[in-house]
């Protein structure tokens, strides 16, 4: 019998600055002679800046070598330094030619970190950046009926989908409807009514709610029997969380597919009132919060910070285990009671009193 040949033995490089320095002393010093050198950490500078409408700037990062780059539709979490705290919010961005990324951003009235990328954010400044997340993503090598919905910085991840579609002599049929208040509030205008120009078979329909001359309706209510038959279409949803509840509504089993992402948390019905108790074990301290309202923002109402991400149940950032108690989830509804499990902060409110580890 043969003996198996040994694997090669792997030596350690004793010039590699891990073997001889912490990873968070080498980003503090290599941080200051380039933002962008880490040891292992994705980071992004800003590198231009401009407007995208009338509330909404797009602001192109440059990733370093530790960014493994993302797929169209999906999204990243932005670490930005704000009043000397970190904080922590999701996008989607566009993979441009050069291998920057553009995000775009609308300013929220009292959001600290859409205010400060809207309005302060300076060229040079660095962020910590995560790795891509999210599967709302299109299969270019086959032609599908698609429709796309967005209303308001749910353009994003559309923008990047049909650019990849554009790559690919877009394939199929495509519908996007891009719901805004106003004309000078749409992002990419001029952009998507290019793309429609070049392939016949995708069209751009503008619904603007409160347009004086001709307001369009609601997503609820909106005439999709005018686009045709999309009995077969592969249907992507993006916007704030009513929108993505009434189009999940309206559509759910009368199309082939329905993907959906919400950039707000949904409203729980009124059954999901009172409070509970919910002990933090790891602090000893325990809280009495609402029931209808998601656990991240019910502990950060509270004065907590807990890790938070993408607030969309995707990027699981925000878990942390539960020990007992019933949760609900507050995008579906569905009530989960196993003890000794994991539960997502922003996606879950406390239906029962709880016991978290935190």
């Amino acid at each position: 019998m043969s003996a198996h040949p040994r694997p090669p033995i792997r030596r350690r490089n004793p010039i590699s600055p891990r073997h001889w320095v912490s990873e968070e002393l080498f980003d503090f010093w290599a941080g200051r002679l380039h933002p962008l050198w880490t040891l292992r950490r994705a980071r992004a500078r800003l590198v231009a800046r401009e407007q995208a409408s009338a509330d909404a700037v797009t602001l192109v990062l440059r990733p370093n070598r530790h960014f493994r780059g993302l797929q169209p539709g999906q999204h990243v979490t932005l670490g930005v330094d704000v009043d000397g705290r970190r904080l922590s919010r999701s996008y989607s961005p566009t993979r441009l030619a050069d291998g920057t990324l553009a995000i775009t951003v609308k300013a929220i009235k009292g959001g600290k970190v859409s205010q400060h990328l809207a309005h302060h954010a300076v060229i040079g400044e660095a962020f910590e950046l995560g790795q891509a997340f999210g599967a709302m993503t299109v299969d270019t090598r086959q032609a599908q009926r698609l429709l796309l919905l967005a209303a308001g910085s749910g353009i994003t991840p559309m923008r990047a989908l049909l650019r990849q579609l554009d790559a690919a002599g877009m394939p199929g049929t495509v519908d996007l409807v891009y719901w805004a208040r106003r004309r000078e509030e749409l992002c990419f205008a001029d952009e998507l009514a290019a793309l429609a120009a070049r392939h016949p078979n995708l069209r751009v329909h503008l619904a603007l709610t409160r347009d004086p001359h001709a307001a369009a309706p609601r997503v609820d209510t909106y005439a999709f029997d005018a686009l045709g038959d999309i009995r077969a279409a592969q249907v992507l949803v993006c916007g704030p969380g009513g929108f993505v509840d009434a189009a999940r509504e309206r559509l759910q089993g009368a199309v082939a597919g329905l993907q959906f992402e919400a950039f707000t948390p949904p409203v729980l019905p009124d059954a999901e009132t009172g409070t509970v108790q919910v002990e933090l074990r790891r602090t000893g301290r325990t809280l009495t919060l609402p029931r209808g309202t998601s656990l991240l923002q019910a502990l950060e109402a509270e004065g907590l910070r807990p890790a938070s991400g993408c607030r969309m149940g995707i990027c699981n950032t925000c878990v942390c285990g539960k020990a007992s108690g019933v949760t609900r989830h507050t995008l579906t509804g569905d009530y989960a009671n196993e003890p000794a499990t994991q539960v997502k902060l922003c996606v879950n409110s406390a239906s029962t009193d709880l016991i978290l580890e935190l």
